[in-house]
């Protein structure tokens, strides 16, 4: 985490990217025996493929599709259809180990209980590995994601499309130009949860769907009856195998501080929510994070130390003096406040005062991105590592994520260790950083 000036300019698009593409991804273009040059194509396994997964899968298709697995081939019906060459799996660890010297890469589109099981036995077998977000469901698994991909050197990146769009560079732009100063404060606010939370567990035990395997589905979560109140999608509010509405939301939201403003670990979270019970995540929740001064990503300078504010189910920060009568909040958005403005997304408001600055808009500094499946299907083949990749963006960004749920879920003020990846003041919420597997399940 010390060299993250260094690596945030490298990766993210600046001058010296293609420095660190030997220095973390040296020869990665050959796994499972297989030498690739930028014009071969890559053998791809999806690993849960219903669902966001499907459209990950369908996002490698100029590559070849070799496997697809899915714990409910009626979800996978769509892709199996699509790419009907592909062998077809429902537990990734026994096609892992049928095709170990047939796949080069991976995409796991898995709920997030099972994200670092199936990209750790891949990178440990040297396949390059695409994941979705939120990278992990635990503190101590989004660390080790990031050990694992820096000591197997494989390319890596965790699905947050955003991160390669023009606007979040946009707002990087404005914000390393000075269009609102130094940023003091940032607020954060989501339409999330859009699934059932603040609930016990259900007490019937409804048959299992025959497509499903649900001994499966659990993977490393403790055993319970199935239920349809968990799948499809409302997983995402069980503590047992999702990370709430900010592990959804939060690795593409919280993306956008987090490079313009070069954040690392907070000092301090907290967090403020309706009534917590051991099943679910509340209704709604306001994390509060302090983050110390440090260093500008842009290089040069220093940053103050920052407020950022966090608002899920149906909250919202207070309303700013400058955004017009006529204009709305909206549903989700991000408001920076600077010392000398306040922006409203990538526009500074009010609108008037963001026009008069258009006219020295700042240049543009950061190379666009072809997109998210271009980028790692460089990478794989021996290209710039992706912005979003595991060792240096990825698990840093998760574990931000990660350590306000930890909050939310003792609802006390966490002291935070970043680089011991604990807790100080409260050890009890230590037990939280490194959940206990099921028999049969480990990294």
């Amino acid at each position: 985490m010390k060299d993250r000036k260094v690596s945030r300019r490298a990766f993210l698009g600046g001058a010296a990217s293609s420095v660190f593409a030997f220095a973390v991804v040296p020869g990665c273009a050959v796994r499972s025996g297989r030498a690739l040059a930028p014009s071969d194509k890559l053998n791809v396994a999806g690993i849960g493929i219903g669902g966001k997964g499907s459209s990950d899968v369908r996002g490698m298709a100029r590559e070849n599709i070799v496997a697809l697995c899915d714990v409910d081939w009626s979800r996978g019906a769509g892709n199996f259809k699509k790419f009907p060459k592909a062998r077809k799996f429902k537990d990734f660890r026994v096609m892992l180990d049928a095709m170990d010297k047939e796949i080069d890469a991976v995409t796991v589109s898995t709920p997030d209980h099972v994200h670092a099981p199936a990209s750790i036995m891949a990178m440990k077998m040297g396949k390059h590995c695409f994941c979705q977000k939120p990278l992990t469901h635990s503190l101590h698994e989004a660390r080790l994601m990031a050990e694992t991909a820096r000591k197997h050197k494989v390319a890596t990146v965790m699905g947050i499309q955003g991160h390669c769009s023009d606007h979040i560079r946009r707002e990087c732009e404005f914000i390393w130009a000075g269009m609102i100063g130094h940023v003091r404060e940032v607020h954060i606010w989501t339409n999330r949860p859009i699934w059932p939370q603040g609930i016990g567990r259900p007490t019937d035990t409804p048959d299992v769907p025959k497509t499903l395997d649900w001994d499966l589905w659990l993977g490393p979560a403790p055993q319970r009856p199935y239920h349809p109140a968990y799948l499809p999608f409302k997983w995402r509010g069980w503590w047992d195998f999702g990370t709430g509405a900010l592990g959804d939301i939060g690795c593409h939201s919280l993306d956008h501080p987090f490079w313009a403003l070069n954040l690392c670990h907070p000092t301090s979270i907290e967090a403020v929510t309706s009534p917590i019970n051991d099943e679910t995540f509340p209704s709604w929740s306001i994390v509060t994070y302090q983050f110390p001064a440090r260093s500008a990503s842009s290089g040069g300078g220093d940053l103050p130390p920052l407020k950022l504010v966090w608002y899920d189910g149906g909250k919202k920060p207070p309303r700013p003096p400058e955004l017009e009568p006529n204009r709305k909040l909206g549903s989700g958005g991000t408001l920076w406040i600077g010392d000398k403005g306040t922006m409203l997304g990538s526009r500074v408001i009010p609108e008037a005062r963001f026009k008069e600055l258009l006219a020295n808009k700042p240049e543009q500094t950061i190379p666009r991105s072809p997109g998210i499946y271009a980028e790692f299907s460089r990478a794989c083949k021996g290209g710039e590592p992706c912005g979003a990749n595991f060792p240096n963006y990825a698990g840093p960004l998760t574990e931000i994520v990660l350590a306000g749920n930890l909050a939310v879920r003792t609802g006390k003020r966490i002291e935070w260790d970043g680089p011991h990846l604990r807790c100080t003041n409260e050890p009890a919420a230590n037990n939280l950083i490194h959940r206990q597997y099921r028999e049969g399940w480990t990294l």
